[in-house]
């Protein structure tokens, strides 16, 4: 099938390491580069160009969702398949929004993982029959109703939804502006509209709503 330039992003590093060894040994099949946070992936999508981008959800700093969206959003052709612990119906929602061409658990991916890449390459999308069952489920609950939850969620702008990881993280306003690289004036800014429009009045209560939306990981 040709050669394939391939980006794994993860937390652990002993899961990078699985994921490697399952993937370089197929022919034509190269790892250009490796990051432990959703930004050093980002920047590393656009510095090596990948083919295929594997991102876990669940990454510090920046998570896959928001990392696969600035990567597609830069103009790469890199394809993302995502990989996650999460099988909830709200998080597929979000991984078919953001343009993911695949959704993989990570508990399936000693079986499934080189067939969900090489259906990436092939311009194909790959689902598990696990995640095509609650997507149709999900489909028929949504059907002649109005999702609240999404309609909310649209009220952020992808830089707060940034911003409420960072903070989640117990990142202070300084560390956020020096990670996003704006004044410390600018983040406070951000941080007390957040705040205002999140109707959450400490960060105890950021990470609860970061929790239930699972931008962070418990």
């Amino acid at each position: 099938m040709g050669s394939l330039r391939l980006l794994i992003a993860d937390d652990h590093a002993i899961f990078r390491a699985g994921v490697r060894s399952l993937l370089e040994g197929q022919p034509g099949w190269q790892i250009v580069a490796e990051a432990s946070d959703g930004r050093e992936a980002v920047a590393k999508a656009e510095e090596t160009r990948p083919d295929v981008a594997l991102l876990d959800i669940g990454m510090p700093v920046l998570n896959g969702l928001e990392a696969a969206q600035q990567i597609i959003q830069n103009g790469s052709r890199t394809k993302i398949l995502m990989l996650t612990v999460h099988d909830s119906e709200a998080m597929i929602d979000k991984v078919l929004a953001v343009g993911a061409r695949g959704f993989l658990f990570k508990t399936d991916a000693a079986g499934d993982l080189v067939d969900a890449v090489k259906a990436l390459q092939s311009d194909n999308t790959f689902f598990t029959a696990k995640v095509a069952e609650i997507v149709l489920t999900s489909f028929m609950n949504k059907r002649g109703r109005t999702h609240a939850g999404e309609a909310f969620e649209g009220r952020l702008t992808p830089r707060q939804w940034e911003i409420v990881q960072l903070l989640a993280e117990g990142r202070t306003t300084k560390e956020v502006a020096t990670l996003l690289n704006i004044a410390v004036k600018t983040a406070e800014t951000h941080r007390s509209n957040l705040m205002r429009r999140l109707n959450c009045h400490s960060v105890a209560e950021i990470v609860r709503y970061a929790l239930r939306n699972q931008i962070i990981e418990a």
